[in-house]
């Protein structure tokens, strides 16, 4: 399952690392720094509001939905979670109208604000429908859901931004295709809770079991947002808006190999856990946590060896060169970041001890919130930079050590060393290669760098590689078959 879901949300992950990509060329040209700081604010003002009431229901949906399926219980499962949903986006509204009214903030930033949380209804719904199809297996719809979404939402956005609405114009456009989203896929959904019942019982035990998933996803988001809010008070929005650019660009080019693994492997691990217990999920857990090393870690190494070609690329000029100071701490944190969200984070969900991961986030999230108030006012960026890094690499080891205490995914040291050491000659190629033009300088070090390390990753066998890609050939040579 987990290979197939590789396969299968590949187009997605390109689709989305390409608009990801696109997003920060034109946001940076189409805003200024001070209104891309005002959608850096409002987005993940957005995001946490979104986790603090709706994340629970969607982390059980992705849980429960096969366990549900298997007993059939499926139109009690729907209907239990779906009116949960409905009585927590009734009174939605009214909280959210209310804080935004009440905020100290200027205008342009309470309509971003406000168009962020009008957005939340649509997006948390269809994030309901996209888990049960994970669940079940439906990667091709699934995929078409996530594909219409990240192309729909930045074109709208961009052609908001253009007409003049400011850092609104991408959370508006989030909000518009959300919707339309929402309107094909429900009607589908609703057939398959049909003669269900709501089970108070049963909401308690998926509200035990994800209400604690959303409170480390805050935990979570406080390290990636705090820095946003701090920087916003301190050095005004135009700094904000240069930090957000370069952490954009360093954390969704990571993001785009980490979502998409993620997406085939939590539903795997959770197949495997279900179907063949322990010692199958032991294997498929292994298997990914190799594959995600080998791709993501020379992914992290290299986005800081090109951050600047890759900033002036990419970002608009106005905050191009602040951006690229931004690139290689953010790399480093999000691969921190990546691994322990989309792998170590897995034992406690498939263990149900989710308690546990609201312990495992708490460490990190408070070194972060101190750092950031103590930091950034001496330092600026760079000390946002250093508290995320930091952070996230305390809240790697919290997670192993706790999620061992559930269950004991395995951690592959040898692909692990392996690839450490394939990236030293990626290092010395790129080093060695001079100061270009943006793209010739970044084309010819992206290139270069990748063969090496793929070559050096090769004859070191790191994850098996080279014994797999032999298996692979052999399998495809003609005759070989028999």
């Amino acid at each position: 399952m987990f290979w197939r879901g590789v396969l299968g949300y590949l187009p997605v992950n390109l689709a989305q690392g390409l608009v990801g990509l696109l997003t920060i060329v034109v946001f940076t040209r189409l805003l200024s720094p001070a209104d891309y700081g005002v959608y850096a604010i409002a987005y993940s003002a957005m995001v946490l509001s979104h986790t603090a009431l709706f994340t629970w229901t969607e982390a059980a949906m992705a849980r429960f939905q096969a366990q549900a399926r298997q007993r059939g219980e499926i139109a009690d499962h729907m209907m239990t979670l779906y009116r949960a949903w409905s009585m927590l986006g009734l009174g939605f509204p009214l909280l959210a109208g209310a804080a935004v009214w009440l905020a100290p903030v200027h205008q342009p930033l309470k309509v971003a604000i406000c168009a962020g949380l009008a957005a939340i209804l649509f997006r948390s719904c269809i994030k309901l429908v996209q888990e049960r199809r994970r669940a079940d297996g439906e990667v091709g719809s699934a995929a078409t859901l996530d594909i219409a979404q990240t192309i729909g939402g930045f074109a709208i956005g961009a052609v908001l931004a253009a007409i003049g609405l400011g850092g609104a114009s991408p959370l508006l456009g989030s909000a518009a295709i959300s919707a339309i989203c929402l309107a094909f896929a429900l009607p589908g959904e609703l057939k398959l809770f049909k003669g269900g019942h709501w089970q108070p019982r049963r909401a308690r035990e998926y509200a035990g079991y994800g209400v604690p998933i959303s409170l480390s996803l805050i935990l979570a988001l406080v390290i990636s947002s705090t820095d946003r809010f701090v920087l916003g008070a301190v050095l005004g929005e135009a700094s904000v808006g240069i930090y957000h650019a370069g952490y954009s660009l360093a954390n969704r080019t990571q993001d785009v190999v980490f979502v998409w693994l993620g997406m085939a492997g939590g539903p795997a691990m959770v197949s495997a856990l279900e179907r063949g217990g322990k010692a199958a999920l032991v294997q498929t857990a292994r298997e990914q946590a190799s594959f995600m090393i080998l791709l993501t870690l020379p992914a992290a190494v290299g986005l800081a060896l090109v951050a600047l070609p890759l900033s002036e690329l990419l970002i608009g000029p106005q905050m191009a060169q602040g951006a690229a100071r931004v690139v290689p701490w953010i790399a480093a944190g999000g691969f921190f970041s990546g691994v322990t969200t989309y792998y170590l984070h897995q034992a406690f969900t498939l263990g149900r001890r989710t308690g546990l991961l609201m312990a495992a986030m708490t460490l990190p999230a408070a070194l972060n919130l101190l750092l950031n108030f103590v930091l950034v006012p001496r330092f600026g960026l760079d000390g946002a930079m250093w508290a995320t890094t930091a952070s996230y690499g305390l809240g790697a080891v919290a997670s192993f050590a706790l999620g061992r205490r559930v269950i004991a995914l395995p951690l592959p040291i040898g692909t692990l060393v392996r690839a450490a050491i394939a990236c030293v000659p990626m290092i010395l190629v790129v080093s060695l290669l001079p100061d270009m033009d943006e793209v010739p300088e970044l084309a010819l070090k992206a290139g270069l760098g990748a063969l090496a390390y793929g070559v050096t990753a090769w004859l070191l066998d790191a994850g098996g590689l080279r014994s797999h890609g032999r298996t692979l050939l052999r399998t495809l040579r003609p005759g070989a078959a028999t």
